[in-house]
């Protein structure tokens, strides 16, 4: 009789449980939903869904403190469907292309990211700003913005709220250099494929790239795409650079060795890889319409879990933490496009 009395109380229990963590998952694309609607306004829409939604959640926590009875549910979208997020963003990388065409620009790539990272991380350290942030921006101007923060975060141990700051930074000033860009290409004396391999190799999410490449025709767009794609191609082997340094760190330090969780999304990321490169739409006819369907859905999983993020940051640690690295970022970024189009 106790035995039962005791399997009855636990049901109510693991329901409330249930609720509180559903509420927070909803919670969480409740206030995406808002950032969807911001976006919309004139003036948002050059800021997109991912950042309106990351202020909203900023503001209400100033506001109204971090809702704790709804943590489980937000942590689940910071973290579970911020990986599964960067999994369904494999679809938008077709290796093929990158490996058949973009050879050269994987090359150019590759140093676009060292060079980002180094000089943000050089930087930062004169401006004795956050490095743990630095090192966020660095990767986000370096590779693709808020999908290469995410990637990267849990293997360096970044905090919640670093990542969050790292995500709002890199939103802002790579919608302010993509539209930089729109207004400087009349004026720039180059053709529209190198405008294209400019924007594509040197601005920050693959939003930026198109918003910044598309007024120079197809031509310009699709180069600065695949130059893009180069660089996202190049964040999984990024990963794994991170995770040896962060073992190797750990090996040589005396505090007690801190466990590197391998990041299993990756391998997703590289099977949806590989499945869109080389299956849908080759073994499996698969229609834009369906994967128009796949980058909503992943747009919304990531800006749910940025959200969640967030929803940890304090605005007086931003105010301490956030400006210098912004300001060792916003140099590496006009750094970064003077040096493309000096070379191209």
């Amino acid at each position: 009789m106790a035995l039962e009395n005791k399997k009855q109380g636990k049901l109510p229990q693991q329901s409330a449980s249930f609720q509180k963590w559903i509420g927070g998952v909803a919670f969480t694309f409740f206030i995406a939903l808002l950032g969807f609607l911001l976006a919309l306004v004139p003036g948002f829409d050059h800021v997109g869904q991912l950042a309106c939604a990351i202020i909203i959640a900023i503001v209400y926590r100033q506001i109204f403190g971090y809702p704790e009875v709804i943590r489980s549910g937000i942590t689940f979208s910071s973290k579970r469907l911020l990986r599964a997020a960067i999994i369904l963003y494999g679809l938008k990388l077709n290796i093929d292309i990158v490996l058949q065409d973009g050879l050269d620009l994987l090359v150019r790539d590759a140093g676009v990211i060292i060079f980002a990272i180094g000089l943000t991380l050089w930087l930062a350290k004169i401006l004795k700003a956050d490095k743990m942030i630095s090192l966020l921006l660095g990767v986000g101007t370096g590779v693709c913005g808020a999908a290469a923060i995410a990637a990267v975060a849990p293997i360096v141990k970044s905090k919640d709220e670093d990542t969050a700051i790292g995500v709002g930074i890199i939103a802002m000033m790579g919608t302010i250099f993509a539209i930089g860009y729109t207004v400087l290409r009349p004026f720039l004396p180059i053709s529209a494929v190198d405008y294209g391999v400019w924007s594509g190799s040197s601005l920050h999410e693959v939003a930026h790239v198109a918003l910044a490449a598309a007024p120079g025709g197809e031509d310009a767009l699709a180069i600065a795409l695949l130059a893009k794609l180069g660089r996202v191609f190049l964040l999984v082997p990024l990963c794994f650079v991170f995770i040896y340094i962060m073992k190797r760190k750990n090996k040589n330090s005396e505090q007690p060795e801190a466990k590197i969780e391998f990041p299993w999304f990756l391998i997703g990321f590289i099977a949806l890889s590989i499945l869109g490169s080389y299956v849908l739409g080759h073994s499996i006819p698969v229609s834009d319409s369906v994967m128009n369907v796949v980058s909503v859905i992943t747009t919304w999983l990531l800006t749910a879990a940025m959200v969640g993020l967030g929803l940890n940051v304090s605005l007086s640690d931003l105010r301490t933490k956030a400006l210098r690295p912004l300001i060792a970022m916003g140099i590496t970024s006009v750094c970064l496009s003077v040096i493309v189009y000096l070379i191209i």
